[in-house]
C-alpha cells in the first residue's frame, strides 16, 4: 500500500514541476515576443542611439546653496564632488535622483545666489521636471510653503499632475506624478503614445483619462 501511495506523490510532484516549466515557457515566450514589439516600435533611423537621460549639469552659486536645495529640499542624495575638469576654479557636485540618474552642479564659493525669473530665450531650458509618487505630490504644496518656496499647487495635465516653483537661483522646478501605471512590458512612453493617437482621433486638445484608460487596455490586447 505504502508503494502505490509513494508512486502517486511522484506522478503528481512529476505533473506539477512539468506543469511550472510549461508556464515559465510561456511566460518567457510572451516576454520575448513583447520586447520584439517595442524593438520595432521604436526603431528609428537616427545616427546615434540615446539609451536615456545620462544626467543634467546646472550652474549654481556656492556649495551650500546646492546641498540645502538640491538635497534638503528635493532629497537627492549628494553623493560626490570633484573639480569642474575645465575650470579647475569651480567644483562639481552630484547628487542622485533616486532612479540611477544625476544631477550636477558646478559651484563657486565666490558666488551668492541671485534669485531672478530666468530669461526665457530660444536654446534656453524653460524648465526641470523630477518623478514623484501621488502620495508625494499630495503632500509638496504645503510642505514648499512651509519652507518658503511659493508654488502654483497642483495642476491637473491629463495624465499626470504637476507642481511647479523656482529653485534659489530662479530656475523652474516641476514635480511630476503620472496617474496610471503601465501593463507589464510596457513603458509610460508606450501608453503615451498610444493615447496620443486615440486622442487625434476624437480631435480632443490633450490626452485625458479616457485615452489613458483606452490606451492600457489595448495594449494588454496586443
Amino acid at each position: 500500500m505504502n508503494f502505490i501511495y509513494e508512486a502517486i506523490i511522484k506522478h503528481f510532484i512529476k505533473s506539477q514541476i512539468k506543469l511550472y516549466i510549461f508556464l515559465l515557457i510561456i511566460l518567457g515566450l510572451h516576454e520575448f515576443f513583447c520586447y520584439l514589439k517595442l524593438f520595432r516600435r521604436d526603431k528609428m533611423n537616427s545616427i546615434i542611439q540615446a539609451q536615456g537621460l545620462h544626467h543634467i549639469t546646472l550652474n549654481g552659486a556656492n556649495k551650500k546653496t546646492s546641498i540645502d536645495f538640491w538635497q534638503n529640499i528635493l532629497g537627492m542624495r549628494f553623493i560626490f564632488e570633484q573639480p569642474n575638469l575645465d575650470d579647475l576654479n569651480t567644483n562639481h557636485l552630484y547628487f542622485d535622483c533616486g532612479d540611477g540618474t544625476t544631477v550636477t552642479v558646478f559651484t563657486n564659493e565666490n558666488l551668492k545666489p541671485d534669485k531672478q525669473k530666468l530669461k526665457y530665450e530660444c536654446g534656453g531650458v524653460h524648465h526641470v521636471a523630477f518623478w514623484v509618487s501621488q502620495s508625494t505630490i499630495r503632500i509638496a504644496e504645503k510642505n514648499l510653503t512651509d519652507n518658503g518656496f511659493a508654488n502654483t499647487g497642483i495642476k491637473d495635465r491629463g495624465f499626470m499632475d504637476s507642481i511647479y516653483f523656482r529653485e534659489p537661483l530662479g530656475l523652474l522646478i516641476e514635480l511630476a506624478s503620472y496617474k496610471f501605471d503601465p501593463p507589464i512590458g510596457f513603458t509610460h512612453a508606450n501608453v503615451l503614445e498610444k493615447a496620443h493617437e486615440l486622442r487625434v482621433k476624437r480631435k480632443a486638445l490633450n490626452i485625458q483619462d479616457e485615452d489613458i484608460s483606452s490606451a492600457i487596455r489595448e495594449l494588454r490586447k496586443s
